[in-house]
């Protein structure tokens, strides 16, 4: 067990499994307390702190992704879209091999992933989406003598940087204790997801990056949409008096002005009057600022979902008529996101917990979140029937899992086949004879020759004629069917078989000419 290493090649340091080890500090550097990069942010503030990112110190730059968050309702609702749709994925979980070791260490997979907290932790782990990274720290259980996951907590990504060396390596802040030296993370202890809007540095790739610019000037935008409203939103209002107005009643005229927008009532003496005059260009102005919002909140649509017909439709426009394209763009991404999280699960936990548990095999059991694509499990059912029985070997666990199926219990219930009993035709050497059938008229003719070779008694052609039935049943055409029987059967003895074809064949036709005299009947 000492000589486990993780995908970087750091020895496994067991004491550190079980106890946290990136909690937030009150005395070092991983403060819960958070700063407010985004207040009066100008143009040149914003490129500092990308900047600063860039160079080794990215708390600024992850605060103010924070605050985005936060402070843009829109771009709050596209990620939180976008994060849903993959929690929302049925996550499986397919063995290494159909051996029964492989199959448990799936099974024990597959029983922890089936709890309620996934789906959360599934969305924080897809905080990578908006900041580039994710950490989720596993702590693990040892009180059975075991190795299993107690739980995952999610992790500040402002406590993680990345080693200035090569800007890709994730140091955690402060160390272990908090105040110290940043330090790599410990082996089999995170959850580490990235996901990539763009190649290039991990401090580079995040979607807060390119919607911060955005977001910026779009507040601007809201800022002076506000002043406009406040001043141009209300008519003005102008009070007029007489020249022989006392002080007194100039007064009462003013405070009765300047309040009648909030109280919307006022009096005045006698000889006085309010005139309210509008501004002529307010509505344009307004439509202005609000264009101008839109379209802020549509690039950052495009950002996040790859489109803007989900957000933003428009009658008769590209968000109305296609919406079935940006649903497909919109599609692909979140298969790309379900994949990538997926990979990382494989990476992160589930190859760490097999180690611990069952020590390093060849192959490991794999994670996947992927919708299932709509199997014709009839076709599968029918090409099944007739290309195992030609000898096609075909995994009992990999059809389970196509049809939904899990692997039987030991001692449960199972469906068998049932024995059909052929039905009893006679035997007819003539179209004369007449033939013991049902009340149903006969499908095709097809149908009344596998029905004829299906009531062949006889033990050594009864297997080969069975097996011929369901060949012409699938055969699209007579050289289809010639290659079938060429394959099944490549030193045949076609005597007998023949001479039961016949019989088959002369039944099928007696049976077809009695229907049509009972037709014309």
């Amino acid at each position: 067990m000492t000589g486990l290493v993780d995908v970087h090649g750091m020895p496994l340091r067991r004491d550190v499994l079980t106890r946290e080890v990136a909690a937030p500090t009150l005395a070092g550097v991983r403060q819960p307390e958070a700063g407010y990069p985004a207040d009066g942010l100008t143009p040149m503030r914003l490129g500092n702190i990308l900047r600063a990112a860039d160079q080794g110190d990215p708390l600024a730059y992850l605060e103010l992704a924070e605050q985005i968050e936060e402070r843009d309702l829109h771009y709050l609702g596209v990620l939180g879209t976008r994060k849903r749709a993959v929690t929302q994925i049925e996550v499986t979980v397919e063995a290494a091999s159909d051996d029964p070791d492989d199959v448990a260490i799936a099974d024990m997979v597959r029983d922890w992933l089936d709890r309620d907290e996934l789906a959360d932790e599934q969305f924080d782990m897809l905080d990578a989406i908006g900041k580039h990274s994710s950490f989720t720290e596993i702590i693990w259980d040892r009180s059975e003598g075991q190795w299993q996951p107690a739980r995952l907590e999610w992790r500040d990504p402002r406590f993680f940087t990345f080693d200035r060396k090569d800007g890709t390596t994730p140091l955690l802040r402060g160390g272990e204790a908090g105040n110290g030296q940043d330090t790599p993370l410990p082996p089999f202890k995170f959850i580490h997801h990235r996901v990539k809007a763009k190649s290039g540095l991990p401090m580079r790739s995040g979607l807060a990056r390119a919607v911060a610019w955005a977001w910026m000037f779009k507040a601007y935008t809201l800022r002076d949409w506000a002043i406009f409203a406040q001043t141009y939103g209300q008519p003005v209002r102008i009070g007029k008096f007489d020249s022989n107005a006392s002080k007194e009643d100039r007064m009462t005229l003013w405070r009765a002005v300047a309040n009648i927008a909030g109280d919307c009532a006022a009096i005045i003496p006698q000889g006085m009057s309010i005139d309210f005059v509008e501004s002529g260009n307010v509505g344009a102005g307004s439509d202005l600022y609000e264009r101008r919002a839109d379209w802020f909140d549509r690039q950052t649509s495009k950002a996040v979902l790859g489109q803007t017909g989900t957000t933003d439709t428009k009658q008769g426009g590209l968000g109305d008529g296609g919406n079935k394209v940006h649903g497909e763009v919109k599609n692909d991404i979140k298969k790309s996101d379900g994949r990538g999280l997926a990979a990382t699960l494989n990476r992160d936990l589930v190859r760490p917990w097999v180690d611990l548990e069952r020590g390093p095999r060849k192959a490991y059991p794999r994670v996947r979140v992927e919708e299932r694509e709509p199997e014709d499990l009839a076709g599968l059912s029918s090409a099944l029937g007739v290309l195992v029985p030609l000898g096609l070997k075909v995994q009992q666990s990999e059809v389970r899992d196509k049809l939904g199926l899990s692997d039987p219990d030991a001692g449960a219930d199972l469906l068998q086949p049932q024995a059909v009993t052929p039905p009893v035709i006679e035997r007819v050497t003539s179209p004369t004879l007449s033939l013991q059938s049902t009340q149903a008229a006969v499908a095709s003719p097809a149908a009344q020759i596998t029905d004829q070779l299906a009531s062949v008694t006889e033990p050594e052609m009864r297997g080969m004629l069975g097996e011929l039935a369901r060949m012409m049943q699938a055969a699209t055409s007579l050289p289809e069917l010639r290659e079938m029987i060429v394959s099944a059967w490549p030193r045949l003895d076609a005597g007998r078989l023949v001479e039961q074809l016949a019989d088959g064949l002369t039944a099928a036709r007696a049976a077809g000419m009695s229907d049509i005299e009972d037709a014309n009947a």
